[in-house]
């Protein structure tokens, strides 16, 4: 069962590849569990396709959503990536804690390698495949909106890069029904990734589906920067930008110098793998750490990738739900732009246990703790903008609010890490992950869930359902709680992080803390379901067509909900900060524009999906060793790529008259609304207009 079948056509694959197969002959509980997972994934997959052919929505989805160029299409369909990322990823972290909380003085149901398996997709998925996509959708989404634009600068780029995320999470998928992923760990270190260590497909797996998406998020950054530098409406000068337009472009930028970098870092590995080059082995000239310098110089700068915009996020939601103008708004600007250059000079303190002089540690100590002051800076500005606001305690404010209590926490153990006597001691332990998670899940996570609630609205012209998201973010606040802070006491404790199985009695109490934590969180996750059915059930009832239910301040909430394809009926034209905010103030914001003009819009396009299919059977044939699967997926990229550069016929025109006819409904739909208190701005009487105070 272990030789090859036909291995001109399937590589290295053999019968034991299967988890099912391995399942049959070995049913122990460790490969039963890999076997459901990956019958999980198979069933659900054949789940879906049946569905759509019974509905008959093939057409649709391909004409609608597949081929789409739209921005706003493009975002929604990175945010659905990530949300069943997401649910994989929180599987695995409760087989982890599980595994841990059972395997005290035994070794418990899940195998060592299983194990490192489990913390390796559980990294990867979580920072490549969920944090990325997450805010990479609601950049894509946001971003033309809150400038005033019709779409982004390159929007056949903008779907390939979706296409290329898609396919790097389709490889972390199929690791699970075909072969084994990674035991390396989310930064793929040599030797554990080398050849020699590791022969098997888990490695490659890791390398391909995180350079697919390190390339999607290097073409992404560009697209971003240069849609916010060239493509504002009238009047909107960068200081004029919404704070999540500026935590945008900044992470934008951050895209495109640290996604290289990686890239190179992978490809690098990959030469070593496949080709027998020595970059990074311990003999004929390799040298690890040349790997821990390029990973790292991605990795740190990643870090602020992630959290920026959540930034930028709950400086909206604070200000909104505040009823107040952002305090320190410059102030908030320069913290951000600190923050992404100081995010390049810190990476070396991911590695201070690896032998540097202690000058150079002591540099990069300081670099760490000076990188807190913007952030500091940041913390007591929220603070200043909700102290005598009209605080309204709704879902995303109370995300905020958890957000800025968990993350200074984090924050202090974080000053901690950065004297390199302490991190000396600590940094194989639990208390690194605990510090890690104690910054990523209020820092990211919870900015994600944030703006999932609070725009969501926007997206789909209703409201999710107030209370279920209420007992899903109190179970993600409990859960982290409990999930987390005993991590601290265990790595103080010297419990080593990445351990399958625990000797020392005295954690078992921690641990089993640790999973209950584990499982509240992924109550959270179904409690989000949950609500997210329980809102389109009762879609109707809490319709906010008119688009403007929170009363906000950016140009976004200027225009109907969902906005239409072209966004504007006419490109805003403004002449200060909030100029919409202030408009419902001063003057009648929905009044038409003098007249209607056509507006040209591209048409939808089969190059990205067809790209992003090929990178991943080229990929996913470069795993196996199906070296005809490989060649052919590249010949179908370079055919697509020479193909969309004949046509010629792109845009469509959206008639004056169909522009008129749109844009009208709406206004009608505005004036016929009542507007809304905020006391019952959660309540069925919110049909998307905000009562208007001075």
């Amino acid at each position: 069962m272990t030789d090859p079948v036909w291995p001109m056509l399937l590589g290295r694959f053999t019968w034991d590849s299967l988890p099912f197969v391995r399942a049959w002959h070995n049913p122990t509980t460790n490969e039963l569990i890999a076997a459901a997972a990956g019958g999980i994934v198979v069933v659900s997959g054949i789940a879906v396709l049946v569905l759509i052919t019974v509905l008959r929505r093939w057409r649709w989805l391909w004409t609608e959503w597949l081929t789409s160029l739209d921005h706003k299409k493009i975002g929604i369909l990175y945010i659905v990536i990530a949300l069943v990322m997401l649910a994989r990823a929180l599987v695995e972290a409760n087989l982890m804690r599980l595994q841990q909380a059972v395997a005290v003085g035994n070794p418990g149901f899940v195998a060592p390698e299983h194990f490192a398996e489990l913390f390796s997709t559980h990294g990867s998925i979580m920072i490549f495949f969920m944090a990325m996509p997450f805010l990479t959708g609601l950049i894509n989404y946001l971003v033309p909106l809150q400038i005033g634009a019709r779409d982004v600068a390159f929007p056949v780029l903008n779907a390939i890069s979706l296409w290329l995320t898609a396919a790097g999470a389709a490889l972390m998928m199929a690791s699970l029904v075909i072969g084994r992923f990674s035991t390396g760990g989310w930064s793929g270190y040599p030797p554990f990734t080398e050849i020699g260590f590791n022969p098997g497909v888990g490695p490659d797996y890791w390398i391909w589906a995180v350079t697919l998406g390190s390339l999607a998020s290097t073409m992404t950054g560009i697209n971003i920067a240069v849609t916010i530098y060239k493509m504002r409406c009238p009047g909107m000068k960068l200081m004029r930008m919404p704070l999540f337009t500026w935590t945008s472009l900044c992470t934008a930028i951050l895209m495109i110098f640290a996604m290289p970098p990686l890239t190179v870092a992978t490809a690098l590995l990959a030469l070593d793998r496949y080709l027998g080059f020595h970059f990074f082995t311990n003999a004929l000239g390799g040298n690890m750490m040349h790997y821990a310098n390029l990973f790292w110089m991605f990795g740190h700068p990643e870090v602020y990738i992630v959290i920026l915009p959540a930034f930028g996020i709950y400086s909206e939601v604070v200000s909104t739900f505040s009823s107040k103008e952002l305090y320190g708004y410059k102030s908030l600007v320069i913290a951000t732009m600190a923050i992404a250059v100081l995010s390049f000079t810190v990476w070396l303190h991911h590695f201070f246990t690896m032998g540097q002089s202690a000058s150079i540690n002591a540099a990069f100590g300081i670099a760490t703790m000076a990188i807190g002051v913007p952030t500091g800076v940041k913390i007591y500005n929220w603070i200043w903008t909700m102290f005598r606001g009209e605080v309204r305690f709704t879902t995303p404010m109370i995300y905020a609010l958890a957000f800025m209590m968990t993350f200074v926490l984090g924050g202090l153990t974080g000053i901690i890490l950065a004297f390199p006597p302490l991190d000396y001691i600590v940094h194989n332990t639990l208390f690194l992950v605990a510090h890690f998670h104690n910054m990523l899940i209020p820092g990211t996570l919870y900015g994600l869930l944030a703006a999932y609630t609070f725009w969501f609205p926007k997206v789909f012209g209703y409201r999710l359902d107030e209370r279920w998201g209420r007992i899903s973010c109190l179970c993600w606040i409990v859960g982290f709680y409990l999930a987390f802070m005993p991590l601290y006491v265990l790595g103080a404790s010297g419990m080593a992080r990445r351990t399958q199985a625990v000797m020392e009695t005295a954690y078992r109490p921690w641990l089993y803390m640790a999973e209950a934590g584990a499982l509240i969180l992924l109550c959270a996750f179904a409690a989000l379901i949950v609500q997210l059915w329980v809102s389109i059930r009762r879609r109707g009832a809490n319709d906010v067509f008119v688009g403007d239910p929170w009363d906000g301040r950016a140009l976004e909430w200027s225009v109907s909900a969902p906005p239409p394809e072209f966004n504007f009926a006419r490109l805003p034209h403004v002449d200060q900060a909030h100029w919409f905010y202030d408009a419902k103030r001063k003057y009648a914001p929905y009044a038409p524009p003098i007249a209607y003009h056509d507006i040209w819009m591209l048409r939808n396009s089969a190059v990205a999906p067809v790209i992003g299919i090929a990178s991943g059977a080229a990929t996913f044939g470069l795993v196996w060793h199906m070296w005809w699967l490989a060649i052919f997926g590249l010949i179908v990229i370079f055919a697509a790529v020479v193909a969309r550069s004949f046509v010629r016929d792109t845009h469509r025109v959206i008639p004056a008259s169909e522009v008129a006819r749109i844009d009208e409904s709406w206004r009608e739909a505005t004036a016929r609304a009542q507007p809304v208190p905020r006391e019952i701005e959660t309540s069925p009487a919110n049909q998307g207009l905000a009562l208007v105070r001075s």
